[in-house]
């Protein structure tokens, strides 16, 4: 059995940690303005340059904005945020997602796969073909660990968008990795993984036939089941 190797936080991991659970707990509300980095640093008994480097990862990830000569304000993550912030509020959760966030992550799924397989009828070769294949074999094979055959399902989609020969669409579902691979995961659970591999054959036999209307309506069936169908993931 592979242990996994701990690793302990940075005091500016804690520091984000800490200012990001107080922006989604309500403690901080979008508008307020934080305190000096000098205050802060002594508050939470730090140095300052940990405060300035958490300050700046939090206004990428879409958290606070500083506005120069005037101060560090908290913004709001859902107008300003990154796929990050999505990570953010999972580790928030206990890593689990929310009803609203899972809907709206299978929705963004729905429309790249749909747009992937539009665009893949009239473009993937034979090579696409063959990779893809692969790629559903490998979904089929994973029935003793649930995270294997979520990695695998994910990657089966990741080379449908790579089909497509758009180049944003495998970055665009790549970036979405952590969230995506854990509903899978939860689906498996919930579904076994024979539904997943049926549901991707189903769409990959499509596209080899050149049948656009049956590669939709399949990508349409198997996420509108997950969505408010017969096959929905929320969390309990």
């Amino acid at each position: 059995m592979d242990f996994a190797k701990l690793k302990a936080p940075t005091l500016k991991e804690l520091f984000v940690r800490e200012i990001e659970a107080m922006i989604l707990s309500g403690k901080l509300k979008i508008g307020d303005k934080l305190p000096p980095e000098r205050i802060l640093a002594e508050k939470m008994q730090v140095s300052r340059a940990v405060v300035n480097g958490g300050i700046a990862e939090l206004s990428r990830k879409g958290f606070l904005r500083v506005k120069p000569r005037s101060g560090v304000y908290v913004i709001d993550y859902r107008r300003h945020g990154t796929v990050e912030s999505l990570l953010s509020i999972m580790n928030y959760n206990g890593g689990h997602l929310r009803r609203d966030e899972i809907r709206s992550i299978l929705e963004i799924k729905m429309i790249v796969d749909k747009l992937a397989v539009e665009l893949s009828v009239d473009r993937h070769s034979d090579e696409d073909i063959i990779s893809l294949e692969s790629s559903l074999d490998e979904i089929k094979s994973q029935d003793d660990s649930i995270e294997k055959a979520a990695d695998a399902a994910f990657s089966f989609y990741h080379e449908l968008a790579m089909t497509s020969q758009n180049t944003l669409l495998p970055l665009i579902y790549r970036s979405f990795r952590v969230p995506v691979t854990h509903l899978w995961a939860r689906f498996i659970q919930k579904y076994g993984n024979d539904v997943v591999y049926n549901n991707a054959r189903e769409i990959f036999m499509a596209l080899k036939n050149h049948d656009k209307a049956k590669a939709l309506a399949s990508v349409e069936k198997a996420i509108s089941a997950s969505i408010s169908g017969s096959k929905e993931i929320y969390e309990a």
